[in-house]
């Protein structure tokens, strides 16, 4: 006669890391959950997530969303999913299949927020491709995918506008990719790119500045997320000539 196993709850959850430019810097949101007795990571850090609700939630997208949104006051200009993490052992208590995104927000645009169990919200830096903590769950490993695609993706695409707001300088744009992806770039090339796939268009007005030159504001066109503006030779030309 075979034994009953318990068999556990099924769960569907979203995971989002969310990044910013800070002091600059790149930075990952982290929140601290509650200490609870019967929650096995009480009191760690972790990211933003929530489970599925089907009375609010259309699809799962939605509820990263919502937990977004409470977690931060705004909505991310900028939210791609990531990975869908379902291994059995990921929760103790149940059965959880977590779909993964990363999302880009401006820093000014932000207002942190503990919401969803956890107690406390904080911007934590990014260094050497991860972040120097343990983290709840398999969150460490959600951070550094999402990192890597993050990195992967300013090297062909134009995304790393959306962690400067609604316009934003070239050079700002410039010193946000060399943040990220840890080189120095060619400055006249970088623009060349920028001209060439034509992903921006002037706001007809100039930062505001004392004691030099202002330089102009742009924003992005319609349609400039997909479009492949920056070729990764000059990305492996610039780490080449930093290492040197």
């Amino acid at each position: 006669m075979s034994k009953n196993k318990t068999q556990k709850e099924y769960k569907l959850a979203a995971d989002i890391a969310i990044f910013t430019v800070k002091d600059e810097q790149l930075h990952i949101l982290l929140v601290r959950r509650a200490e609870r007795d019967d929650d096995p990571f009480s009191g760690m850090w972790a990211l933003p997530g929530g489970f599925h609700r089907m009375d609010v939630d259309d699809d799962i997208k939605d509820t990263a969303i919502r937990v977004l949104k409470a977690e931060t006051g705004a909505d991310a200009p900028y939210l791609e999913q990531l990975y869908t993490f379902s291994n059995k052992g990921r929760d103790p208590r149940y059965y959880v299949t977590s779909v993964s995104y990363f999302a880009l927000m401006p820093y000014t645009s932000v207002s942190l927020n503990a919401g969803h169990g956890a107690t406390e919200a904080k911007w934590v830096p990014v260094r050497n491709n991860t972040v120097s903590r343990k983290l709840a769950f398999d969150h460490n490993t959600i951070v550094d995918m999402a990192i890597e695609r993050v990195r992967s993706k300013l090297q062909y695409t134009a995304i790393a506008g959306h962690l400067l707001g609604e316009e934003f300088s070239r050079p700002q744009l410039l010193d946000v990719y060399e943040t990220i992806l840890g080189c120095k770039l060619d400055k006249t090339q970088f623009n060349r790119s920028l001209v060439r796939a034509d992903v921006l268009e002037s706001t007809g007005r100039k930062e505001e500045s004392k004691g030099h030159k202002r330089a102009e504001l742009f924003r992005f066109k319609d349609g400039a997320d997909t479009a492949l503006f920056f070729p990764r030779g000059l990305v492996r030309a610039s780490s080449r000539k930093e290492g040197e």
